[in-house]
């Protein structure tokens, strides 16, 4: 077993301290408590349950569930019933004993193993960590003013280990804790809801010095490689750099995945001091899986086992999106999907966009704006185009659905029932909540007879998801806002998704575009964008880990508004650092005097190219790609095409998330493990097996330093030119290149022109690489990795795909 070093501790003066501050004001340091070393040491029993092992302690249990092999969920509580209770929200899987067994060793331990993971829970025995100790009298003073030990509420020295079969260490879990909060003054408690207390939990675990950690949604300060950070884990729109997501799932480069079963706000602080400590605001028990992987997507398909699918979207998603914030009239839309085909440019999916209704609520389209849109969706169609339209679930209180919602309590309130309108105007109103069921279901029902089957709209964009208006105060119908912060976004994508399930079964794919998410909501036919973000090369610089890290918490479909969605503030001596690549001479109605703004569009567009959904949006007043300049206008035109020219292998990669879970935008750490250079490189990925992307994010640059990691040779897309691995290369990168190499497998050279028609998927020759070959039907991720596989010259379907048109 590993055990690393356990002298940080504090005495029991420092716990009174500690929860005293946490119940009188808020903390920030929450994570503290759970570094407390008092032993409370009872006597274990154990029991074989029909499916779990359980171990009863004198004033708490531990319960260790098996789902698989290699899947392991344990739960400490003080409390039997909260130890027993099922997973939360976002887990569907069921667990499974198969092949797990249980003994004792002769150190006492308790030693659960499968033929994947071996857990050793420590006996009473084991003396607890301690500090290094005082005087007598300095000890008593201490005592004295911090009233001595209390181990009532922990923490708890329950060490639990995990490793491979093998003994490989995946990691320990130290000590855990379950402090009550302090109840507040209650509201009216003879005619409303009270928000519950519960308990603050947290749970240690080690961190060795060499352990890297990615995932837990999307953080957007520029981090990649999560150690010595601390992340707050719960939406938070307004959060510095960009909207904060949290899905509490972290991958370890020590081949282990943990997801934590809380959904209220939780802090996590990684590898300071050695520690991994993880803190939620409200629960009844510390409760967290543990999946173990000799691979990165081993461990994705054990998320996808417990969480579900990530469904393969319709074909257009992985096309090109046009969208600007807004199109505000059905004329206009039709002009820019007329643009695009006369220019014979391909197009798959344009956007409505809010503030198309006459008012919040009423569940329409403004007739004066879009006076025949079942004839819009017509024409688009005729085109080849599909349409995502936007649905907000505000309800202001003078629409025609508001008193009905009100009555039934379908709209997230405060604990006296007074409707939570958070910051919104009066125009827009409260949030439905979508977590109770019969409101979830007359929503999706609304939306199906209001938009989908009157109108033709192909695809829905289910924004403000978190919800945005903060519901810790709030009362949801699954229980308090505080207690379930995080799972609207999981509820309210389901809403739909189901909804389309039962009502229209196989015969159509679903895609929702969402703007958060938790554990599971990539089984809802997802794709989540970074949100409203600021069009900066800042921002475009920040926006590549917080992607990579997103889809590293088993969320394979991720995309930005490309080139940001508000725009800074120009002053009127704004002059870039560089003199512009691209010229704005000819592009100033759009940019005014954002000088190095078509720049920065190109370079968020050439990066946007290798996106797994490839969406342009913003703020202004024109966002095609021929708005930005002439000179621009070639470039994006020929990265439009290459994006359809990929699109063989993008769908085959679509197929292979479906099939395993694990994402095809993939951070370096995936496929290179064994390079320790790779660990904390933010600005390049895999995409997919065979294209390492190193987008270029500096205004003015024409190179840029790629790292080619070790283990295999790669191929300049650009040129051909062989490179060894385990080196950094200064990549050429004028205008319109992004640096871009692959791996020695094959990929394909298209040279055809592209001209866009009604079925304008095209047939394209493929002239492969130099190197060796071998024959495959699909891209897959292998053991070697010079290997070479090869992509049909002119298939349009995959093995194991049905053919599907929508």
């Amino acid at each position: 077993m590993r055990h690393s070093f356990e002298g940080y501790c504090i005495g029991a003066y420092g716990f009174r301290r500690i929860l005293h501050t946490w119940n009188s004001k808020t903390f920030g340091a929450t994570a503290l408590l759970a570094t407390i070393a008092c032993s409370f040491i009872g006597t274990a029993t154990a029991q074989d349950n029909s499916s779990r092992f359980v171990l009863q302690r004198e004033n708490r249990i531990i319960v260790l569930e098996p789902y698989g092999p290699n899947i392991i969920r344990i739960t400490l509580s003080t409390t039997q019933s909260a130890g027993l209770a099922s997973a939360g929200y976002g887990i569907t899987a069921i667990p499974s004993m198969s092949g797990w067994r249980h003994e004792r060793d002769s150190a006492g331990y308790d030693v659960i193993y499968s033929a994947g993971i071996t857990v050793h829970v420590a006996p009473r025995t084991v003396p607890p960590p301690h500090p290094m100790p005082l005087d007598e009298l300095n000890q008593s003073l201490r005592s004295h003013y911090f009233y001595g030990d209390d181990h009532e509420h922990g923490p708890y020295n329950d060490s639990i280990s995990i490793t491979t079969a093998s003994e490989k260490p995946l990691l320990t879990l130290w000590r855990w804790s379950m402090v009550p909060n302090v109840e507040r003054k209650s509201w009216n408690t003879d005619t409303h809801e009270n928000i519950d207390s519960g308990y603050r939990v947290s749970a240690t675990f080690d961190s060795p010095p060499d352990e890297h950690y990615y995932g837990l949604g999307q953080q957007q300060q520029g981090a990649l490689d999560l150690r010595d950070h601390r992340i707050l884990c719960w939406h938070d729109y307004s959060s510095i750099g960009g909207e904060n997501v949290c899905v509490p799932f972290m991958v370890s480069s020590h081949g282990y995945g943990l997801i934590w079963d809380n959904p209220s706000k939780t802090t996590i602080d990684l590898g300071f001091n050695q520690k991994n400590v993880w803190s939620s605001e409200v629960g009844d028990r510390v409760s967290f899986f543990v999946i173990a992987g000799d691979k990165t997507d081993d461990i994705y398909q054990g998320y996808r086992q417990l969480t579900g699918v990530a469904h393969l979207l319709p074909k257009a998603t992985y096309g090109y999106i046009q969208s600007k914030a807004i199109y505000p009239t059905q004329d206009q839309l039709l002009a820019v999907a007329k643009g695009y085909r006369d220019r014979h440019l391909p197009l798959d999916v344009l956007v409505v966009d809010f503030l198309n209704m006459t008012k919040q609520g009423e569940l329409d389209l403004d007739p004066t704006r879009w006076p025949d849109p079942a004839g819009m969706n017509r024409e688009l169609h005729s085109m080849g185009i599909k349409s995502l339209l936007s649905v907000w679930p505000h309800f202001a209180a003078d629409t025609q659905f508001y008193d009905m919602l009100l009555k039934k309590g379908w709209l997230i309130h405060t604990p006296d029932g007074t409707p939570d309108s958070g910051w919104t105007t009066k125009e827009i109103g409260p949030n439905i909540d979508t977590t109770n069921a019969e409101a979830a279901k007359w929503w999706w029902e609304s939306i199906r007879d209001r938009y989908i089957k009157p109108f033709g709209f192909d695809y829905l964009w289910l924004d403000e998801t978190e919800p945005d208006i903060d519901p810790a105060n709030d009362v949801l119908s699954i229980g308090s806002g505080k207690r379930y912060y995080n799972v609207y976004p999981l509820f309210h994508t389901a809403s739909v998704y189901e909804g389309f399930r039962r009502d229209f079964g196989d015969s159509r794919r679903v895609m929702i575009l969402a703007r958060a998410a938790y554990l599971g909501a990539q089984r809802n036919g997802t794709v989540f964008w970074s949100s409203d973000i600021i069009s900066s090369w800042d921002m475009l610089k920040r926006s590549i880990p917080a992607g990579l890290n997103f889809t590293a918490s088993g969320m394979p479909y991720w995309d930005t508004d490309i080139a940001g969605f508000f725009s800074p503030t120009i002053y009127p001596t704004y002059h870039s650092a560089h003199k512009p690549l691209v010229s704005p001479s000819d592009a100033r109605a759009t940019v005014n005097g954002y000088e190095d703004y078509p720049e920065l569009f190109v370079r968020w567009f050439e990066w946007g190219t290798f996106h797994p959904v490839m969406r342009v949006h913003g703020e202004r007043e024109h966002n095609e790609v021929w708005s930005y300049g002439k000179q621009a206008e070639a470039i994006l035109e020929e990265y439009l095409r290459l994006r359809y020219q990929l699109m063989p292998y993008t769908y085959s990669l679509a197929y292979g998330s479906y099939q395993t879970g694990a994402p095809f935008m993939r951070a370096l750490f995936m496929d290179f493990s064994s390079d320790p250079e790779v660990a904390d490189i933010r600005d390049e990925y895999m995409f997919g097996p065979a294209f390492l992307v190193a987008p270029v994010v500096e205004q003015g640059a024409t190179s840029r330093k790629v790292y080619l990691p070790a283990g295999c040779d790669w191929y300049d897309y650009w040129t051909n030119k062989r490179l060894k691995g385990g080196q950094t290369i200064t990549a050429s990168a004028p205008i319109d290149i992004i640096p871009s190499s692959f791996e020695q497998v094959p990929l394909c050279r298209w040279a055809l022109p592209f001209k866009a028609r009604r079925n304008h998927r095209p047939s394209l020759p493929c002239a492969s690489i130099p190197g060796q070959m071998q024959t495959s039907r699909s891209f897959r991720t292998t053991e070697q990795p010079t290997r070479m596989r090869k992509v049909p010259a002119r298939s349009r379907s995959f093995t194991g795909m049905r053919r599907q048109t929508n």
